[in-house]
């Protein structure tokens, strides 16, 4: 089975959410979190702008973004979406991520579509995230009674402002996790504030060429352990110190072993409820042999991008694993179950796997 695909595809998030839910607030949260990665925003419907995270000034959410190197001020509808994709995933920007924050009257479903139906080699739709105020929730639905509906379409859902919110936010907690799919993930935020290993590979400050290495992953893994044993934070505004990955855990997994396509689909659609996100590289041995996946899933959305194994290179399964609440143990325990050392592939076997390749795959929803 040979597959050709591009060398460099840079993922594209929809970031919707009602008036005042927080929706800038994260963005510029994840622009200061990034990691060293270089997002380029296209923000409000104003202004599309490329943006280095270490080095942002002025303030997102306004028709002016002003930047080191002048301003930019633009009118934006969603006709010419097509042509601030073009220009921000120009090679020669060096972006890795395009976030799309959507006005807080837009039909996050129709920005989803237009994604999907983009013929752009250079981009890949990359989840749908709602954010919604937990204070304000249902006043909200009340008002926007259409919010069902975003929730049920979103792959990624911010419960945000949760210290406004009356008794935790739990209960408005409990209440939009019966309105998402299934497999969404929801997740707790006050002021923003979400890991951005939820949504994208956070690549090394300094410069790379191509996708981050799983090492990379394992180095930022153990540098949250190390500030997780020695209680570092950046403090919350709210007199409280706290790190911002203080409540979720990460899994990594490792296999010399190639992975059963149909297994790891089955483990794929039974994730449990708090698994976030899913990341990194799958060797399905005799079913592809010309090919390793990378797989990037957040909360209900899931792809697999084939790619070629380099030449002489070892061939493993590496994956990493970032949730809140999940059995890290049984969950490795059901990795190692999909591991098959057969010889032979089942012809059928990838059926699967190919049904979230991009171009291959059929939706609006991203699953």
């Amino acid at each position: 089975m040979e597959h050709h695909h591009p060398p460099r595809q840079i993922p594209v998030l929809v970031l919707a959410g009602f008036l005042g839910s927080g929706k800038t607030t994260l963005l510029n949260h994840l622009l200061h979190r990034s990691g060293g990665s270089r997002i380029g925003a296209i923000v409000n419907d104003f202004g599309a702008v490329e943006i280095d995270a270490m080095a942002v000034a002025g303030a997102l959410g306004d028709s002016t973004v002003s930047l080191g190197n002048g301003c930019l001020c633009c009118a934006v509808d969603v006709s010419e979406l097509d042509l601030y994709l073009e220009r921000l995933a120009n090679p020669a920007t060096g972006i890795d991520v395009i976030v799309i924050e959507a006005s807080g009257l837009a039909e996050p479903q129709e920005l989803v579509r237009m994604l999907l139906a983009s013929e752009h080699p250079g981009i890949v739709y990359g989840g749908l995230v709602e954010v919604v105020d937990a204070a304000e929730f249902d006043d909200t639905r009340a008002r926007h009674p259409e919010i069902d509906r975003h929730l049920a379409l979103a792959d990624l859902v911010v419960v945000n402002k949760l210290d406004r919110a009356e008794q935790g936010g739990e209960r408005v907690l409990e209440l939009v996790r019966s309105l998402t799919d299934r497999a969404a993930a929801v997740v707790p935020a006050t002021y923003g504030r979400v890991d951005p290993e939820f949504l994208f590979d956070c690549r090394p400050s300094e410069e790379r060429i191509g996708q981050l290495s799983f090492d990379d992953l394992h180095e930022h893994e153990h540098e949250h352990e190390h500030e997780h044993e020695h209680g570092l934070g950046d403090g919350d505004g709210s007199g409280h110190e706290g790190h911002l990955h203080s409540s979720y855990e990460s899994l990594s997994f490792v296999s010399g072993l190639p992975l059963d396509p149909r297994r790891l689909m089955a483990f794929l659609d039974s994730r449990p409820e708090g698994l976030y996100r899913i990341k990194g590289y799958v060797d399905f041995g005799p079913y592809d042999p010309g090919n390793r996946y990378a797989v990037h899933a957040v909360g209900r959305f899931l792809r697999f991008y084939p790619e070629a194994w380099e030449p002489g290179g070892q061939r493993l399964t590496q994956l990493v694993l970032i949730g809140a609440g999940i059995d890290a143990a049984a969950l490795r325990k059901e990795l190692e179950a999909c591991t098959n050392d057969a010889p032979h592939a089942d012809e059928h076997g990838m059926w699967g796997v190919l049904r979230y390749v991009q171009g291959l795959s059929e939706g609006p929803d991203g699953a």
